[in-house]
């Protein structure tokens, strides 16, 4: 996924494949509510491309049915989309903080991680 951006839409699909499922398009329309859900054929159109983007690949054939699996990590697709978010504000972290506090998304739990990636890191270590 070094260059690969996904969309809103995308993301939605990917979630649907964990670290090893494996799943048949057409079951990954399920996550998005009954009234708005996609089509078959977008879902799969959806898919395809991410195939292009190499997010997924395909594992098999069972029928007609292709099984995709992901081949990016959750871990790394949020790393991704964090780091364009912080490429529109310049590589600044302290507006998407202050945005947070002030719509109370950041809890103490939160700065208490923080804290302590931070200590981890001055001290040579990992987050």
């Amino acid at each position: 996924m070094a260059g690969a951006r996904l969309t809103r839409f995308e993301m939605q699909i990917w979630r649907r494949f964990g670290p090893e499922a494996r799943r048949p398009s057409g079951r990954c329309k399920r996550p998005f509510h009954e009234k708005k859900r996609p089509g078959y054929t977008t879902v799969q159109k959806m898919i395809y491309r991410m195939e292009a983007k190499q997010v997924v690949r395909r594992v098999r054939k069972v029928g007609n049915f292709h099984i995709f699996t992901a081949t990016v990590s959750r871990d790394a697709a949020q790393r991704r989309l964090v780091d364009d978010l912080l490429a529109m504000f310049g590589g600044e972290s302290r507006p998407v903080v202050a945005h947070l506090i002030g719509a109370g998304k950041l809890t103490l739990e939160d700065v208490e991680y923080a804290e302590k990636a931070l200590k981890s890191l001055k001290n040579g270590g990992k987050p």
